[in-house]
């Protein structure tokens, strides 16, 4: 394609004639120019891409965008402009011919629910003869092409990369989890959403962000930056403290859209529920939209569940999706995959009751002990820790709360990455402590009956010492890396799944209990 033509919608200057240039791809890394390339220039988090200018010059790229006063005299033609990472999207999207344009796109932010919604979605579209596509935090798919998810927002050429084969394969929506990193940083430039769904805001990423305000305003952007002029928002109306950024956000995109253009999810909102329970088997619930009401019965556990449920609902409506063929694909919707998911054993009956959960968050940690203790288990045990080089303020906050909550609490291992993970277990602790929690020896019983804590730092065995000690009437809930089949330490990845190291010590344990009973 033309390089001229890719600029046809950006403002830029340049002293060379680029009327005849050719571009065979597009990239913001060096290491990936290949001859005929444009190497675009972005000031990143650590790595400023103007710093590879002649690298990328030398490795036979067709051209070089950079930022304006930021050229130098090169082989190849250079383009200035004002913002090149708003830029690379509008780039991208130009190569790969705009494939956003050819499909309806369905964007999800928030802190908590945004992979359950989009497989409910995914679900509820191709119930009702849609062929949908997901990028998400899980994976990037559509029909039966899987592939790893880099990001959960993929980067701006990726995004569009990915797009266009999606749209080449006849993908009639787009469900795309939305990041705050990626509103940030400007990977979404270069589409724009027909709907976009608000499901919550609590802390994670202060790391990043410099308060939630801040966090808040980067979610905000999905709707106020990334909607089409006739687009459409969904915000669900989170229960207790949090409530305030859903209402914050309600109101602000009221303003700024109109209110036809904005549907609220939640107990007394639009799309409300009526005489709802909460149960080990399910959610049942009469859900009030503004086309009528229907009876849901939902296999999904947790009434944080149901407001995933109120949401997806009024994104359906928002799609043209009848009342009636939501409850029916909704219905036989099953779990997640690391989102409150059962894991069983493969033979054998009693024992407790396991669930994997991705809660690595505060308000995600009390949202699932809170409705896994509204089941009324014997005893309620967690197994969870917190990830390395990431915001250290939520530690002793999500120790109190799983203190309070739970029965026993085992802290453990997450994603330590280059820290020492006893530095990380010794700041959850202190939360614990804080609860008057008392520590016993988890590894040193055979059975434990009462209220306590322990630090296990193997997660391997921190899972098998929880489900030794759980028993029938009991649940165990392991939390915090959900779906990822990794564990990321100073030493680097290794393989690591918490659904089949609970279902290795399940089967086990089952098979001890049935030699003991025979």
């Amino acid at each position: 394609m033309k390089l001229t033509m890719l600029l046809d919608k950006l403002n830029y200057k340049t002293q060379q004639d680029i009327s005849s240039i050719e571009i065979s791809s597009i990239t913001a890394d060096s290491r990936k120019v290949k001859e005929g390339a444009l190497f675009v220039a972005v000031v990143g988090i650590t790595v400023d891409g103007h710093d590879f200018i002649r690298e990328a010059a030398a490795g036979g790229c067709a051209a070089v965008v950079c930022e304006q006063g930021r050229g130098e005299e090169l082989a190849c033609p250079v383009v200035e402009l004002a913002d090149t990472a708003l830029a690379l999207g509008e780039l991208a999207a130009a190569f790969f011919s705009y494939p956003a344009d050819e499909m309806t796109m369905i964007g999800i932010t928030g802190t908590n629910g945004k992979t359950t919604s989009t497989y409910l979605l995914e679900e509820l579209l191709a119930g009702n003869g849609f062929y949908p596509g997901v990028i998400g935090t899980v994976n990037y798919r559509y029909r039966d092409v899987r592939y790893p998810a880099s990001h959960t927002t993929p980067d701006s050429v990726t995004l569009h990369g990915l797009l266009r084969e999606m749209a080449d394969n006849q993908v009639s929506h787009v469900i795309m989890e939305v990041s705050s990193h990626a509103l940030s940083q400007q990977r979404l430039s270069g589409l724009l959403f027909d709907l976009a769904l608000f499901t919550n805001l609590s802390r994670d990423h202060l790391d990043y962000h410099a308060d939630m305000n801040e966090y808040f305003a980067a979610k905000q952007q999905l709707f106020t930056h990334c909607l089409k002029p006739d687009g459409k928002a969904v915000v669900v109306l989170s229960a207790g403290d949090n409530d305030k950024w859903g209402e914050k956000m309600l109101a602000g995109l009221t303003a700024e859209l109109g209110r036809e253009r904005v549907l609220a999810c939640g107990s007394d909102a639009e799309v409300g529920v009526r005489n709802f329970s909460c149960g080990i088997n399910g959610i049942r619930a009469g859900i009030i939209t503004p086309q009528g009401e229907f009876q849901l019965s939902s296999p999904l556990v947790g009434e944080f569940n149901l407001r995933n449920l109120l949401g997806v609902t009024g994104v359906a409506l928002g799609l043209g999706i009848t009342t009636e063929n939501i409850d029916r694909v909704l219905d036989r919707t099953g779990s997640v995959p690391g989102r409150l998911e059962r894991i069983q054993a493969g033979e054998g009956e009693g024992g407790p009751a396991v669930f994997v959960d991705y809660a690595h968050t505060p308000d995600a940690l009390e949202n699932v002990l809170s409705s896994l203790r509204a089941l009324t288990p014997r005893r309620l045990l967690v197994v969870f820790g917190c990830g390395g080089d990431r915001d250290q303020g939520k530690r002793p906050l999500m120790g109190k709360i799983a203190a309070r909550l739970a029965d026993v609490i085992l802290l453990t291992s997450d994603n330590p990455r280059s820290e020492e993970p006893q530095a990380i277990l010794a700041a959850v602790e202190q939360g614990v402590k804080r609860e008057k929690c008392p520590r016993f020896s988890a590894l040193e019983q055979a059975e434990f009956t009462g209220k306590g804590y322990d630090i296990v730092e193997s997660r391997e065995q921190a899972i098998a010492t929880a489900i030794r000690l759980a028993g029938e009437g009991d649940i165990v809930l392991i939390s915090g890396k959900g779906h990822e089949q990794y564990q990321l330490t100073s030493s680097g990845k290794t393989f690591f799944d918490d659904r089949l190291q609970a279902k290795k010590q399940l089967d086990s344990v089952t098979c001890q209990r049935e030699r003991k009973w025979n």
